[in-house]
């Protein structure tokens, strides 16, 4: 997945940014700690500024674009995390797990390297309703086969607490349902180039042109115009929080 993440990462750091609402429910889930574990960091979005935070992060190019004032990284997978037992208050993974070789063994990482929270923004592959997946229907394919149900994660970790979190129509994440009130965003290279998603999705070509051509034509506007008056939707991801 690092060799992956090099490609994708590119322009990472631009796209990728904490959307502050998202990163109050992560930080309120992380408690009090005050040394924190972030596995498959990233560029590093949603890690706390004022706790002592340590990266894991496979891909060099994802590292690389980390800013200076950021936590240290170590060039590491989640299943083989090179810290020694309760090294940490907590651990936290953001849109990760389903990029990991081996989900059990890196949530066994995780709850071995931490003393008390592990905090998990995650996706239910069980969640229908976003009007990309018409145009894209793969992408229920692909989540199906990539992410874990919601109840494997009470199995590898025991007793958890799942939580929906609300995407706001202006999230500052790139994530791939942050612009469902900004459709027309959908077909832009850069934009996509993020998401690793349509990475895996290879050529989806006459699936852009079919959007493009009912933004267009109204079309869109007829089917899903609702959602122009809203704040914010459920878009199926989760917060899961396993605490010691």
């Amino acid at each position: 997945m690092g060799v992956r993440y090099d490609a994708i990462g590119l322009d990472y750091a631009k796209l990728r940014q904490s959307d502050p609402r998202i990163a109050a429910a992560i930080q309120l889930a992380l408690g009090g700690a005050q040394t924190i574990l972030n596995v498959g960091a990233g560029s590093g979005s949603y890690e706390p500024e004022d706790k002592d935070v340590t990266a894991v992060e496979p891909s060099s190019e994802m590292i690389s674009q980390r800013a200076a004032s950021a936590a240290p990284a170590v060039q590491a997978s989640a299943e083989s995390l090179p810290f020694a037992d309760d090294s940490f208050d907590a651990s936290m993974a953001v849109l990760t797990i389903h990029h990991w070789s081996d989900q059990p063994a890196g949530l066994a990482e995780m709850r071995r390297v931490t003393r008390g929270n592990i905090v998990l923004l995650t996706f239910d592959p069980a969640f229908r309703g976003f009007w990309l997946t018409d145009y894209f229907p793969d992408l229920i394919t692909l989540d199906e086969g990539q992410m874990p149900a919601m109840d494997d994660y009470e199995r590898w970790l025991g007793p958890v607490e799942i939580s929906p979190v609300m995407i706001p129509h202006d999230c500052t994440d790139g994530f791939l349902s942050a612009y469902w009130r900004r459709p027309a965003a959908y077909l832009d290279d850069r934009v996509r180039r993020a998401m690793s998603s349509f990475w895996a999705l290879g050529d989806v070509s006459e699936q852009l042109a079919a959007l493009r051509a009912d933004l267009e034509s109204g079309v869109w506007e007829g089917r899903y115009g609702s959602l122009l008056a809203k704040d914010e939707i459920d878009c199926g991801y989760r917060l899961v929080v396993a605490r010691p």
